[in-house]
């Protein structure tokens, strides 16, 4: 088993969250876990990303080279697009349709959404919609993770305890909203 995830993002979207789930998940599961984060101006609406190296067998870098990324999740379109150099030819790019505008010549989201579409295993959707719908707004980056869980090589229970575990000291309303957001993006990603 081997599993090379890149999470990508803007600082304030849960980046750091949707990594700590699934290295949560993965110790849970005695699997083999080197991580790396950038959170370049994070505070103010700049690039975070996290590289996740999950696998059987002993990892000896944290960083992902080019071309051997199994799944790129993004809770930010135009940050999608900034790693699928590391992107392999058959990994999956799970990525949020919204974008969040931090910067005065943001791309048009349609040229945008153009270039995702190019790549042929990529799943994009409302992810704040869908967020919103089951109840919190705050957790679209858990939907998205979500989305992404088919393409991760661990069962769904280990997530959800993931997210009880990270989760539980804010509260059983928390950790519910955050179950009831993870589970409507697994169905999203079912469709």
């Amino acid at each position: 088993m081997k599993n090379d995830i890149i999470i990508s993002g803007v600082g304030g979207q849960g980046i750091l969250s949707i990594a700590a789930i699934i290295g949560l998940a993965a110790v849970a599961n005695d699997i083999f876990l080197k991580q790396s984060e950038v959170h370049g101006m994070s505070q103010r609406g700049g690039d975070v990303q996290s590289h996740l190296r999950l696998s059987d067998k002993p990892v000896s870098s944290d960083l992902i080279p080019y071309g051997k990324a199994d799944l790129i999740i993004s809770v930010e379109p135009m940050e999608s697009l900034r790693y699928l150099p590391w992107l392999s030819e058959k990994g999956w790019l799970v990525t949020n349709s919204n974008p969040f505008i931090n910067i005065p010549d943001y791309p048009s989201l349609n040229e945008i959404l153009k270039e995702i579409e190019k790549i042929e295993n990529h799943v994009i959707f409302d992810a704040d919609g869908i967020a919103k719908e089951a109840g919190s707004a705050r957790s679209g980056n858990i939907v998205i993770l979500g989305a992404a869980s088919p393409y991760i090589d661990m069962s769904f229970s280990s997530l959800e305890n993931a997210v009880k575990e990270l989760f539980g000291r804010k509260g059983n309303q928390i950790v519910e909203a955050n179950l009831k957001a993870l589970r409507a993006g697994r169905e999203r990603s079912a469709r």
